[in-house]
């Protein structure tokens, strides 16, 4: 018992410690100028990578250092760029950078209940496909929310949001059956982006905010993401899906609202 809490201090001191390296790294890459920016969050994901690998080296075998370290990667590098969209007011970026090293520091525990439970059952499963789904969608939104700022040509747009959501959504599907392959959860995240990819096309002949379009976009990915967990585990009824179904909607129509009395204006 005692061996076996140090390994959990220790792996805890880890997580702390790339949570904190991480947090001074977005302070670094916001204070950078512009034009070095975006190669410096390039070497941010890097980093985040290794950190994290890092972190759960003991635990990491076979599929977990490619599909359990997307989201320790991404998340970061959504949370940077998104940061930019941001106040530069000195109060907003030292909340930015508390919230983020504590969601981080959340997140790796995440991780590493996923990569233990791939070998032996944990009891912690559920609560880390919690935070892994909530993190999923927030690192979506914010990374939506970058491409949309950059208002670039429809179908760029909508290649963009596949890439994004390919990543994310094949992460989230495998973290739901934390299996030893990665090929039919793979097949679950390429359809998925297919759709969210379709639906930013949509949007880019809308005239609508990128609030709006973020938010949308990720409220396909809730949607999404939860009916394939859901289908993963036999439990899609159709009660499931008219719950998803009818959030979406509801999301639609005040969304929809929303456009349609901006355009009336």
């Amino acid at each position: 018992m005692q061996i076996w809490d140090k390994k959990k201090g220790s792996k805890r001191r880890k997580f702390l410690i790339v949570s904190i390296l991480l947090s001074i790294g977005l302070l670094i890459v916001q204070r950078l100028p512009i034009e070095s920016r975006y190669s410096a969050i390039l070497f941010f994901a890097i980093a985040s990578y290794l950190l994290s690998a890092w972190s759960l080296f003991k635990d990491l075998h076979g599929v977990n250092w490619l599909i359990n370290l997307i989201l320790p990667t991404l998340y970061p590098v959504s949370v940077a760029l998104f940061y930019f969209l941001l106040p530069q007011a000195p109060v907003t970026q030292g909340i930015v950078v508390f919230l983020f090293g504590i969601s981080m520091y959340g997140l790796l525990l995440t991780a590493n209940i996923f990569a233990v439970a791939s070998i032996r059952t944990i009891q912690l499963l559920r609560a880390a496909r919690a935070v892994g789904f909530l993190l999923s969608i927030m690192t979506s939104a914010f990374l939506f929310h970058v491409i949309f700022s950059l208002r670039l040509a429809g179908w760029i747009v909508a290649l963009l949001v596949f890439v994004v959501a390919l990543p994310i959504l094949w992460q989230g599907v495998w973290s739901h059956v934390v299996s030893s392959t990665i090929k039919r959860e793979f097949y679950y995240g390429l359809v998925g982006a297919v759709v969210i990819g379709e639906m930013a096309l949509a949007l880019s002949f809308w005239l609508i905010s990128v609030p709006l379009s973020s938010v949308l976009l990720a409220m396909g990915m809730y949607v999404i993401l939860g009916l394939f967990q859901h289908d993963l585990e036999g439990r899609l009824f159709s009660r499931t899906m008219q719950e998803y179904l009818g959030f979406a909607m509801i999301v639609f129509t005040v969304v929809t609202g929303a456009v349609i009395s901006r355009w009336m204006r």
